[in-house]
């Protein structure tokens, strides 16, 4: 009661400069109450998803190094199937000259 005794003795000025700035107060306590809350609630999950992170970021560097496994295999296989390749041209060919051979046979055989 002493409060609103003390705001009505003031002049109007002078009261709305007090109620301002109690508000302003009263806001800023309210803005650091909710600040520590917030924090208090989320520092957990912030915490479990830094921790997320720095096992993904693992599995991503494990996985680069699959990768790059997996390319040098890749390379390897690429090279055999030109090996591969090769040598098919190569039988093919000498099917080609066998069985030119066998027609000449074949003819020689008729004559």
């Amino acid at each position: 009661m002493k409060a609103l005794i003390v705001i009505m003795a003031m002049s109007n000025t002078s009261a709305i400069i007090l109620m301002i700035i109690l508000l302003l107060v009263a806001g800023a306590i309210g803005y650091i109450t909710a600040w520590f809350y917030a924090k208090s609630v989320y520092t957990p999950v912030i915490k479990s998803l830094e921790d997320d992170k720095v096992q993904l970021n693992r599995e991503i560097s494990g996985l680069k190094d699959d990768i790059s496994k997996l390319n040098g295999r890749i390379d390897s296989l690429n090279e055999t199937i030109g090996k591969l390749e090769e040598d098919v041209a190569g039988k093919i060919k000498e099917i080609t000259e066998k069985e030119s051979e066998i027609a000449g046979l074949k003819k020689r055989i008729k004559e």
